[in-house]
This record gives structure tokens, sequence and C-alpha cells, in this order.
């Protein structure tokens, strides 16, 4: 896969999902997979074979969205390494195209040159294909005064509010006029140092403000901050452009603006959701893999929770090891309870993982309670799981008891969202037979080449036009 400019993507058709916030009624009956869902790729996946060797981890798609957001502050070059080569990292390079930054693309790398900058509306085909057009917000702002942005689109996992956001640049100084489109103004032309709460522990309203706050006019106070790792790459790379940033890693988070930032260089880290997605597979299909390159800090509650379906998981200096003849079985509460796999923010239990751990947990003996707090549709997926044999109950969109292990078979099925298609390839390639999964530029979007990956590892897969 090669980054496409805006013109390419506008040809091709860029996914636009205007039902991203649209939740589904729990007691309806599943609904046929739309007629866009069943055409385009798909993979053809015969189960069975191990996923074993060593897998290099991509560079964080969660860090890599606001790192091109980000460099529209900067009158100059910033060059992003270990860029992922996925569709969502070519949607939003295109959209910035269309604003009038230059781009120039290398081998998992791009420079932006913002110097040009020209235009503060987002082409809207573009923009509802990605949530992450929402975090040109703050730097459209701080450089054009104006900005106007549709709607954002991404995955139908339930209702994912703005709100933290607009808040937040309102607190900064920023007026917000809400009707077909948000369109946004910053009198004075500068953002304005204030403390800023946020009202949920949002990782992209986060990114947003300190974004704002980092040129900001004083300084600016931000509680209740989220502080994933992609949240702490972000601000380490504002900083290398010149921010003062105090508190990197807390939930409390001092910024003391200044005008203008330089440009930098930064390396993105390696996605520990992509590195939790592999390991879960691996463990579920029985193989033996190696992840090079990682960072052992990003993967505690990972493994803890993997440890609580019966999955053992190793650190060997930067190498996480999966080793094969994993006993998979869940272990209990204290006095025989029933454990729980919930997801939380940061330093918690990645909610970005919960389809992965739900379909691992199939594969293990005992009963895991999953509950997924934060998105009402993300689970609904576990009925393409039922009708391959798993043994769920789904007993609100919150929430579902996984008794395992069942034996899953092939079937035809239509990948929803990004994780929730990678859970499904996961099940495909532990299950008896063969399925067929559709709608896989879902999947595509946050995985770089997944099936050539995969392939490499052993997997009996096929990309099918």
């Amino acid at each position: 896969m090669t980054f496409a400019n805006a013109d390419e993507v506008r040809q091709a058709g860029a996914p636009v999902n205007q039902q991203a916030w649209d939740t589904t009624d729990p007691d309806s009956e599943p609904e046929e997979p739309a007629k866009s869902e069943t055409t385009g790729d798909r993979f053809v996946i015969e189960g069975g074979s191990p996923i074993s060797g060593t897998a290099t981890a991509s560079g964080n798609k969660n860090e890599a969205l606001p790192m091109l957001a980000a460099a529209l502050l900067v009158r100059g070059p910033v060059t992003i390494e270990n860029l992922p080569k996925i569709d969502d990292v070519a949607t939003l390079i295109a959209v910035i195209q269309g604003l009038g930054a230059a781009v120039d693309v290398g081998e998992h790398a791009a420079t932006v040159d913002a110097s040009g900058l020209s235009d503060a509306r987002l082409d809207p085909a573009l923009a509802r294909g990605i949530r992450g057009s929402f975090l040109l917000a703050a730097p459209l702002l701080a450089r054009l005064g104006e900005v106007t942005l549709p709607q954002p689109g991404g995955d139908r996992i339930g209702r994912r509010r703005v709100d933290t956001h607009l808040l937040a640049l309102q607190q900064l100084g920023a007026e917000v006029r809400i009707g077909d489109a948000y369109r946004l103004a910053l009198p004075g032309g500068r953002f304005r140092g204030a403390e800023v709460f946020l009202d949920e522990t949002s990782v992209t309203g986060t990114e947003t403000a300190v974004m704002a706050a980092a040129v900001a006019d004083g300084s600016t106070r931000i509680l209740n901050a989220a502080s994933e790792p992609h949240v702490q790459g972000l601000c380490h790379a504002l900083a290398g452009m010149g921010a003062r940033i105090r508190g990197i890693g807390s939930n409390v988070l001092d910024v003391d603006g200044i005008r203008d930032l330089r440009p930098v260089r930064h390396r993105l880290s390696p996605d520990h959701i992509e590195i939790g997605s592999l390991a879960a597979i691996a463990a579920m299909t029985g193989g033996d893999l190696r992840i090079p390159d990682i960072v052992p800090d990003h993967l505690r509650m990972i493994r803890l929770v993997y440890e609580r379906l019966g999955v053992e998981t190793r650190i060997d200096g930067t190498t996480l090891v999966v080793p094969s003849g994993q006993k998979r079985a869940i272990v209990p509460d204290v006095g025989g309870m029933i454990p729980k796999v919930d997801d939380a923010p940061w330093p918690g239990f990645p909610a970005d993982l919960t389809s992965l751990a739900l379909v691992l947990a199939t594969q293990c003996e005992g009963t895991v309670l999953i509950h997924e707090k934060l998105f009402e549709s993300r689970l609904f997926f576990v009925d393409r799981l039922i009708g391959m044999g798993a043994r769920i109950v789904l007993c609100d969109p919150h929430r579902a008891v996984v008794i395992g292990p069942s034996r899953l078979s092939g079937a035809e099925i239509v990948s929803p969202d990004i994780r929730a298609g990678m859970a499904l390839v996961g099940a495909a390639l532990c299950a008896h037979g063969v399925s067929v999964i559709h709608n896989v530029r879902q999947v595509d979007r946050g995985y770089e080449r997944i099936d050539e990956r995969l392939c490499a590892l052993g997997a009996r897969l096929t990309r099918r036009r």
C-alpha cells in the first residue's frame, strides 16, 4: 500500500460513514449487511494454522493522526518517522494536503510543511471518513483563526461525543457555532491560557487541548487529562517543537504557551494495540510468537489481562514472547468467582483490545465477564461469533459473558469496525473450515498489510477483490 494524495483518495471514494454516532437497538434483529459492506476486498481464511514466528509492530496509529495534525502548528517541515501505511493515515494526509500543506511521503515516514496552509475548510467527503479529522481544529484555529469541520466519521461502535473537544477549545478562547457543520473562530487570533477541566478522560479531547495550549498566550492547566502512550508521544513531540509541558504521563498537564513552535523530527512509538492484537491471535491459535522492539511499560495491563485468561507472555529485553502450548485456562477471582475483563482509561486495559480479548476468551477454558464501558455498540459483533459456534451471552450493550472453550466453525461474516474486524480475523484463524470476511477495508484502516504479515506467520489467508 502507498499513501495517496487528496485527488487520488477522492477518486477512489474514501470511506464515508455518516452513521458513525448511530446506536443499534439490542433487541432488534441483526441487520443485513449493506451492499457496500459485501463489495470490495475480502479475506478468505482457512483456519487451523498456528500464528508463529517474528512480527515487528507498526508505528502507533493513534499517535500518527494527532502528530499529522500537530504538524500544522509549525511553519516549516515536521518529519514523522515509523509512520504506518494504513488507510486512516492516507486519508488524513489527503485532508491536510487539501488545506494547502505540502506532504512528502517516504518509506514509513512523511514530512509535512504547513508553511503554505491556506484553507480552513475540510473536504467533507474525506473528513467524514475519519474521526481523526477533528484533531485539525486546534491547529487550524491557531494558524488561520477559523475552521469549518464536518461531523467526523470513524467506527460504528456507538455514540462518540465531540463535546469535550469543543468545551476545551471554548475554555481556551474559541467561539463555536453548531449547525450542519462545526464552525469555530478564534477572536484575536490566539488561544488564551486557562484552567481546562475535561468532562471526560478523552484521548483526542486531551490532544486537542494540549495542542491549543502549546501555542496559547499564557499558561494552561489541563485537568482530568488522558495519559495513554500516544498522548504522551504527542506531548513529547510538542516539547521537541519548543512547547513547555509538565506532567506528561499524568492526568494533570501544565503548559506554558509560546507563539511559534519550531520544526521537529519525531519517531512514533510501536503500536501497543497491534502488539496486543497479534499476541492474542498467536495465543488463540496455539502459536509461538516473538514481537521485538516493544516498550514493556506499554504492555503491563495487557499482559495482566491475558494472564487472567490463562495466556502466558514474557519480556525478553525489548521483545514480547508468546510461547506455544498455552494452558488457556481462565483464572477465577478469589473464592472461585467469575473474573471480569473491563476497559478503563490508561493505565487500564485499552478499549481497543476488548474485541480481541473477547475472541481470545472463546478459546480459553472457563467463564469470564467482558465489560466494555465506553461504547454501546462495540460488542454487537458477537452475533457473528455466536454464528460460528461461540458460547456467549450478550447481557446488554456493554456486557457479555463468555463460556469457553468453543469449537468455532468457518463462516461468511462482515467486519463492522477496525478492532472487531481484527478480532474476527483471529476467530477465523482458529476456526475449523473456511471463513470469508467482507468489508476488510475497515481492518486496513488500522493494520498495515495485515494479510501479508499474517501469511508470513503461517496463516492461510487470501485477499480477494
